[in-house]
């Protein structure tokens, strides 16, 4: 299937080049229209109580959307300030659309601290960008004063255009980045731009998968920056992988087109591999219920798929185009990777302290994982310039008492003067981690109960205060909402679904490796080392964003936890990747071992031919993933740190040291598989150089 695959990309390469500069176009110009039909809901689990109340209270009404403003600077009894607020708040009660503009100086007014400040609430009918905009104006207009307007439509905006900004900031900095390190290992612009080329094709095909998604199912606009990572990520991979295997073919064979044949299948194969690898542990992500994992999970896939069908068909095409072109790998094949064989020499003659040193290592790296919690978006996730975020410091610095957690909202399906809605609310308000409890508005048969924490979001402790109140017992339906309570749905999703998402990927990962190893031992050992090297980065991701430590040198900031989708999207996609290296390093080991190398030799010999493609393929993904920390969206920092330092963990200490040890103390066994599949006995020598295993010669037939 491959070779054939191949072998028409390359006798037709026009038409294959004219299709995908089709593909390309349309997603740069109809993919666009994906993000007018992106929404910013993430975490939210369908068919959850969070869920269902949230949708009652919307469903009748009590719940419109408000857009706040603190306006600060004078003195709160000077008759001009005054003068000025109360005009603008007329005006604000004049605007169609708006329900109510709470009275700043009213007696139920909350007062600043500093006696300096007012803070005006607005209630809109709708969510609309026009209404919302006509009342910032009028707020911003107010003169003599500081004011700072968010919450609403506009802090949904602000969203939007953060994660749109983010993604193009990150594709700035990281294309002349990518460019500059392909020339450096091509030297050859031509050689450089192919990758470049493949990766544009793939950040085309993904606007275009999210847009076909979004007329199905919700897609979450944080989405497009993961897939967009992954899209420039995986087509500079691929692409180097096949450039780099055609021009040491050419350095071997004179003939550029039987160069290019021996290149694209034998490469080829290797990427069809790693794609499906690496799509069937994204894909695996619809399994749960949230939107957003699901949205990355059939996205994800799709560019994955999107990538390896543009290598394996794309480049063929180009690479027959410019075959003269592209110059031979410098040096013989004894000369190349010279560094990576010493390594691995070295690493053979101490097999079983390098895996204690490296398995102690990745332990010491993952331990913060331990103490991992997990949070919900809120503006501190957002840069401190922000609109959103200078509203918090706002009412951190002048209202303290509405600065705190956001509240454990209850809906209670009876009246406001039921003697058992005012039961329940003094047994709420005896919750332990419960601070206080208000009424809040009723209608349509519903009545609405907000309860404060006394403890952040992310604390176990207000986690445990949701759970007693859902445990409270009522004659009436009662149903507990908020950001605490999703996020304890949340976690209890990830309870529920985690076991079944680990196990899909693990065992296709298996079956996969299985088929392309024809090795039990290899891929049992690929899980392992895999699930390691996230365990360290995840680890890492922890002990700098939750813990603390060198968030500046990162432009961060500390957060009360790691966004909840972070450590899934994290791993899905770490995993993944892992994989994809492990079959780029035994796509090498196989082949000498095919051509009757032993063990040892074939892991040597395997190692000098790819370390040096692994190596480079590792870096371009961090850069990829790395420009993507230098958005102002914390959750999208955690994800590139995350998967940056996965990446790096796993060329650079999982691949070059802990493989090569492992595959020594394992020597011969490595390649050993039941017969019935087509394994050979344990201790056989290597099979002859001419043949190949069943599978692969039923796929050329």
């Amino acid at each position: 299937m491959i070779r054939a695959v191949t072998r028409f990309a390359r006798r037709r390469p026009a038409f294959v080049l004219v299709i995908w500069l089709v593909i390309a176009a349309a997603g740069f110009t109809v993919g666009n229209g994906v993000f007018a039909r992106m929404t910013t809901t993430v975490g939210a689990i369908p068919g959850s109580e969070s869920q269902q109340g949230a949708k009652a209270i919307g469903d009748a009404k009590l719940s419109p959307p408000v857009i706040n403003a603190v306006i600060s600077g004078r003195p709160t009894t000077d008759p001009a300030f005054r003068s000025a607020v109360t005009g603008a708040v007329t005006q604000l009660r004049g605007i169609d659309g708006v329900l109510n503009v709470n009275d700043p100086f009213g007696p139920k007014a909350p007062v600043a601290s500093d006696s300096r400040a007012v803070l005006v609430g607005v209630e809109l009918a709708h969510n609309g960008d026009l209404l919302a905009d006509k009342v910032q104006k009028e707020l911003t207009g107010i003169t003599g004063a500081t004011v700072v307007v968010s919450g609403g439509p506009l802090t949904d905006r602000e969203f939007n255009n953060q994660a749109t900004s983010d993604t193009r900031r990150a594709e700035i900095i990281s294309a002349p980045l990518l460019l500059l390190l392909l020339l450096l290992v091509f030297m050859s612009l031509i050689a450089a731009g192919l990758p470049l080329l493949i990766a544009l094709v793939g950040v085309g095909g993904t606007f275009t998968a999210l847009l076909v998604m979004s007329f199905f199912t919700d897609v979450s606009i944080y989405s497009i920056q993961v897939t967009t990572m992954l899209a420039i990520g995986l087509g500079v991979d691929y692409a180097l992988l096949m450039v780099s295997r055609f021009r040491e073919e050419r350095a071997e064979i004179a003939d550029p087109a039987e160069a290019l044949a021996r290149a694209s299948e034998k490469a080829g194969r290797t990427i069809v591999f790693s794609g499906l690898t690496v799509a069937v542990s994204l894909v695996s992500l619809v399994a749960f219920a949230d939107p957003f994992l699901r949205s990355i999970g059939v996205a994800g896939a799709a560019v994955v798929l999107i990538d390896m069908l543009a290598a394996i068909t794309l480049l063929p095409a180009l690479l027959q185009l410019l075959r003269n072109k592209i110059k031979p790998a410098r040096g013989g094949r004894r000369e190349r990777g010279r560094i990576f064989a010493s390594v691995a020499r070295g690493v053979q003659r101490m097999p079983a302290l390098t895996v204690f040193l490296v398995l102690i290592g990745l332990i010491v790296a993952g331990l913060s994982l331990t103490g991992l919690r997990l949070d919900t978006s809120n503006p501190k996730s957002l840069p401190a310039d922000s609109a959103t975020r200078q509203l918090t410091e706002a009412l951190r610095q002048h209202f303290p008492e509405q600065a705190g957690p956001s509240a454990i909202t209850v809906a209670a399906r009876t009246s406001p003067d039921s003697p058992e809605l005012a039961e329940l609310q003094r047994q709420i308000a005896a919750v332990p981690g419960v601070a206080a409890v208000n009424p809040g508005r009723s209608g349509g048969g519903l009545t609405v109960l907000q309860a404060t924490p006394e403890h952040p979001t992310s604390s176990p402790d207000t986690a445990r205060a949701v759970r007693d109140i859902r445990d409270l017992e009522a004659p009436f339906t009662v149903q507990v909402t908020g950001d605490a309570a999703r996020l304890v749905d949340y976690k209890q999703e990830l309870r529920d679904r985690l076991p079944i998402v680990g196990g899909i990927v693990l065992l296709a990962t298996f079956v996969l490796l299985l088929a392309f190893t024809r090795s039990v031992l290899i891929p049992l050992k690929a899980l392992i080392t895999n699930l390691l090297s996230l365990v360290a980065a995840l680890g890492v991701v922890v002990w700098v964003f939750q813990d603390g430590h060198l968030t500046g040198l990162l432009g961060a900031e500390q957060q009360d936890g790691i966004d909840l989708t972070v450590p899934v999207v994290v791993g899905a996609i770490a995993f993944g990747l892992a994989t994809d290296y492990e079959i780029f390093v035994l796509s090498r080991i196989r082949e000498r071992r095919l051509a009757g190398a032993g063990p040892d030799q074939s892991v040597r010999e395997g190692l000098q031919r790819s370390g040096g493609i692994v190596t480079a393929a590792a870096l371009l993904l961090a850069v990829t993933f790395a420009g993507f920390m230098t958005g102002g969206f914390a959750p999208i920092k955690e994800v590139g740190l995350g998967l940056v330092l996965a990446v790096l963990i796993d060329a650079v200490i999982v691949r070059m040291l802990l493989v090569p040890a492992t595959m020594t103390l394992l020597g011969r066994a490595a390649w050993w598989a039941p017969r019935f599949l087509g394994g050979r006995p344990l201790g056989s020598p290597a099979p002859p150089a001419d043949s190949e295993p069943e599978m692969v010669t039923a796929a050329r037939r």
